[in-house]
């Protein structure tokens, strides 16, 4: 039986990587990297800040890269004022609080960022519980967050879907148990159901989701 549908938020809910990639590319610039989508998509999408900087900007301090991490993430909310959610989005939060079904928002968005986004969509009142990184000690892909998720809900793995964008949400998702739906806004269908998926959409409007979600409720 469906309990709880469980959301990431960037790429899931809106769209942001668009933002996201031209403040790294911008932050970027001053230590002579440029980078495209595809280094984006493959070395910083998905990602936990201080695991990606380490990555790419190994000459940091840890200090340094919380200095930088900060500045980007400043960045992306001076970019970012006029965020709209994914189309079907609110009809989705109306048809969950229809059945009665509970909801999470799952993020390894920073705090900050989450909440400025949180507000800016005008849903700060949309989800039960909400699921930081910064509250686990581990983010995804880690299942942690997911798990911290069902046990805030109290609800078991195969009462939820989750609904996520990346490769790392979905080997979080898929890693705690839970049946995930990729949502193809910043990679490709294909690449979701390789990492896991079983179900790739565009956006919350397509009629594969809804004649899913409508089956399970009519099976319960």
């Amino acid at each position: 039986m469906l309990a709880a549908i469980l959301f990431d938020l960037d790429g899931t809910i809106v769209n942001t990587d668009p933002i996201h990639f031209q403040a790294w590319q911008k932050m970027l610039l001053s230590y002579d990297l440029q980078i495209d989508e595809i280094f984006y998509k493959s070395r910083i999408s998905g990602g936990l800040n201080p695991e990606i900087i380490k990555d790419i900007l190994p000459q940091l301090s840890v200090a340094e890269g919380e200095k930088f991490a900060d500045e980007k993430e400043a960045l992306f909310r001076q970019l970012a004022p006029h965020l709209q959610p994914l189309s079907g989005f609110a009809e989705l939060i109306a048809w969950t609080k229809t059945h009665q079904l509970k909801r999470a928002l799952v993020t390894n968005a920073p705090r900050q960022n989450a909440k400025f986004m949180l507000e800016v969509l005008g849903i700060t009142e949309a989800f039960h519980t909400i699921v930081l990184a910064d509250d686990c000690i581990a983010g995804k892909p880690d299942p942690e967050p997911y798990q911290v998720a069902l046990n805030k809900l109290g609800i078991t793995a195969e009462q939820a879907i989750a609904l996520e964008d990346s490769p790392s949400g979905i080997r979080s998702a898929v890693g705690a148990g839970i049946r995930t739906i990729g949502i193809a806004s910043t990679h490709e269908p294909q690449a979701l159901q390789q990492v896991g998926t079983f179900m790739a959409i565009s956006d919350f409007t397509d009629l594969h989701l809804w004649k899913f979600l409508n089956s399970l409720i009519q099976a319960s």
